[in-house]
């Protein structure tokens, strides 16, 4: 036989009382989680090299790429959009680190630091970019002058650090000679050299140049005997 069930009225008031007020505290806990304003997950840590690769279960080039996409990705989180600025640099360029390790034949990780992250109103932030392409530049200059001369021209025109972008495109040309790198990647410190009104050291570049047999278009040979002439001139014309 079915036992009788209990009527309302033979609960205890306190009871229902404790019971009303839970679900009163449980409609309010739900209402203010849908109106409190979305928070910002800050970048965490990036995984070391080793153990990215260890996860990629022998697929480090596609580990690198899911890596970027979501560095990407991170900016736009649930109900809230994080700008660049934002993020904590030294973290991004762990992630930035990590996914050209894993591909090192890639300018994906480069192209981001150098055109994307770099174009953030912060120059403490451009400055921490443009030392990862810096350092990533030294141990592939053949491959990865493309990003450095970005650098250089980011730090010439966005920081005006006129002797930051000298020392970028002084390695750009001791160390991109390769016959692929163009020439006018090769000639930017001596334009930078002039910018700094220090026309000597541009001539000497520019000669250098010439004589180095490094530049074999005509044209090309044809513009810097011509710029060269032109800094003599400008020169002589300084000189008291």
């Amino acid at each position: 036989m079915a036992a009788a069930q209990r009527p309302w009225s033979s609960v205890p008031r306190p009871l229902c009382w404790l019971l009303a007020a839970c679900l009163l505290l449980q409609l309010g806990w739900r209402l203010a989680q849908q109106q409190a304003p979305a928070q910002a997950r800050p970048l965490p840590a990036a995984p070391p090299a080793g153990v990215a690769r260890l996860a990629s279960l022998g697929e480090p080039l596609a580990m690198s790429k899911a890596m970027l996409l979501y560095l990407q990705s991170f900016e736009d989180q649930a109900g809230v959009s994080l700008p660049w600025r934002q993020l904590d640099y030294d973290r991004l360029a762990g992630w930035l680190e990590t996914a050209q390790t894993l591909d090192p034949r890639s300018q994906y990780a480069l192209v981001a630091a150098s055109e994307v992250y770099a174009g953030v109103a912060d120059p403490q932030r451009v400055r921490r970019m443009l030392a990862f392409v810096a350092a990533s530049f030294a141990a592939d200059p053949q491959r990865r002058w493309p990003a450095m001369a970005q650098a250089a021209l980011v730090a010439k025109h966005q920081l005006r650090d006129l002797p930051l972008a000298l020392s970028y495109a002084r390695e750009l040309r001791r160390l991109a000679t390769g016959p692929q790198v163009p020439s006018w990647v090769r000639e930017m410190e001596a334009f930078i050299l002039e910018d700094m009104d220090q026309l000597d050291s541009a001539r000497l570049v520019i000669g250098g140049l010439l004589a180095s047999g490094q530049i074999s278009d005509p044209h090309e040979l044809a513009f810097l005997a011509r710029r060269l002439d032109e800094l003599a001139k400008k020169k002589a014309k300084a000189t008291p």
